[in-house]
C-alpha cells in the first residue's frame, strides 16, 4: 500500500482521528464484520475506529415479517443483529435482545429485540429514531442506520422471465435471479449520505448478494454517494454459494452483480478467502448443492478491481468468515483510504498498489 505523504495542517491531525468505516449490508454477514471491528471502537475516549452500519430493510420473513405486516413497521431483525454485534455489554442486554419466545399465543417466534424496536417505533413514531434510542440503551460502539425509512418490498426478475415479489419468496426461487428492484422509489437518510462522504473505507458484504447487499444499492442516492466518496470501496465476497441466490457464482460474478445494480463502477478492492475448507465441510455443503465461491482472479483484474486475499475462514458448525481476520484487513484498507483522503482531494484518485 502507498506510503503516507507529508501532511500539513488538518491532514496531520487526521492521524489522531479514528478511521471511519461504513459497512453496508444485512443479515448475519454484516454483523460478523461489525463484531470484528467492535474492539477497535474502544476505549470511547480514544477509539481507533468509528463505525457506521447501513442495513437493508426488505426482510419479510419470520418475526420481522410478522411485525411488518401487523404493525406496518420496517423489519427490525437485521438491525437487531447489528446492534447486538456492536453492543458493549455482550452478556445480559445482548442475550435479552436476542431472546426468542418459544411459546405463547402471538409471541412464539418473536425475539425480544424485534418487539422492543417495534414498540419504540410506535412510541417515537419513527423507525430510525427507534433504532437510535435502542442503540443508546445497548451502548453500541457506532451508529446504525436503515438504508431507507420507506416501507419497501423487494422484487426479483428471474432468468425464466418470472417476477417474484418479497424477499422470502425470492430466496426460495428455483430459477436463477437476473436482477432485483424495489417496489417503489425511495431515498436514504441524510445521516447515511454524510457518513459515506466522510468515510475512509466503505464495505459491501459479506451477505446474501441479492437480498442483503443489492437492496441497499437500489435506494436512490446511495450508489452515487459511494462513487463520489474518496473512501476506499471494497466488496467482501461470500465463502460459499447460496442456494436460491448464487448457485454457480464466482467472485467476479458477485462484483458484476453489485455494479450492475448500482449502475456505476463502485469497487476498488475485492476481499477473498484463501484458506482451504475441510473435505468434511465441503461434503456437508455439497449435499445442499453449495460449493465454495471460485476466486477467478484474472477476470477480477480485467474488471479493474484489486484483490486482497487472506485466511478469512472460521470453520465451526458452519462455514463463516472470521470476524477478527476481516477486521484486520478492513483496518488496512481504511488506513489506505485515510492516506488517499489526506494526500489527494480528488474522489477519483486510485492507488496503484495491489495486495494479493
Amino acid at each position: 500500500m502507498t506510503s503516507e505523504s507529508a501532511a500539513q495542517g488538518p491532514a496531520s491531525d487526521s492521524r489522531d482521528r479514528p478511521l471511519r468505516i461504513v459497512a453496508i449490508g444485512g443479515g448475519t454477514g454484516l454483523s460478523t464484520l461489525l463484531l470484528g471491528l467492535k474492539p477497535f471502537a474502544y476505549p470511547r475516549s480514544a477509539p481507533r475506529v468509528d463505525i457506521t452500519a447501513v442495513v437493508t430493510v426488505t426482510d419479510d420473513g419470520g418475526s420481522s415479517g410478522r411485525l411488518r405486516r401487523d404493525f406496518k413497521v420496517l423489519p427490525p431483525g437485521d438491525i437487531r443483529n447489528c446492534m447486538v454485534a456492536l453492543s458493549e455489554d455482550e452478556a445480559l442486554l445482548s442475550q435479552l435482545f436476542q431472546y426468542r419466545f418459544s411459546r405463547g399465543r402471538g409471541l412464539k417466534g418473536h425475539s425480544f429485540g424485534n418487539l422492543f424496536l417495534t414498540a419504540l417505533t410506535n412510541v417515537t413514531g419513527d423507525f430510525p429514531q427507534a433504532v437510535k434510542v435502542s442503540a443508546e440503551v445497548l451502548a453500541i460502539a457506532g451508529r446504525i442506520y436503515p438504508s431507507t425509512a420507506a416501507n419497501v418490498a423487494l422484487e426479483a426478475l428471474l432468468e425464466d422471465g418470472q417476477k417474484v415479489l418479497g424477499e422470502t419468496r425470492i430466496s426460495r426461487s428455483r430459477s436463477r435471479i437476473r436482477t432485483v428492484s424495489l417496489s417503489r422509489k425511495c431515498g436514504p437518510l441524510k445521516e447515511t449520505l454524510e457518513a459515506i462522504a466522510a468515510a475512509d473505507l466503505i464495505t459491501l458484504g459479506p451477505g446474501s448478494l441479492f437480498t442483503s447487499l443489492a437492496p441497499n444499492l437500489l435506494v436512490e442516492g446511495i450508489p452515487q454517494a459511494i462513487a463520489a466518496s474518496p473512501a476506499v470501496k471494497a466488496c467482501i465476497v461470500n465463502l460459499m454459494w447460496q442456494p436460491g441466490e448464487t448457485i454457480g457464482f464466482t467472485a467476479a460474478d458477485h462484483v458484476a452483480a453489485i455494479e450492475e445494480h448500482a449502475h456505476l463502477k463502485l469497487l476498488d478492492y475485492v476481499i477473498l478467502n484463501t484458506r482451504p475448507i475441510s473435505e468434511a465441510m465441503l461434503r456437508r455443503y455439497a449435499r445442499q448443492k453449495a460449493h465454495p465461491v471460485e476466486n477467478d482472479l484474472d477476470r477480477l483484474r480485467d474488471m479493474g478491481v484489486k484483490v486482497v486475499g487472506g485466511h478469512l475462514l472460521q470453520e465451526g458448525a458452519r462455514v463463516r468468515h472470521d470476524p477478527a481476520a476481516l477486521a484486520s484487513l478492513a483496518l488496512e484498507l481504511a488506513a489506505e483510504g485515510r492516506r488517499r483522503r489526506d494526500s489527494v482531494p480528488s474522489p477519483r484518485h486510485r492507488t496503484a498498489s495491489e495486495t494479493t
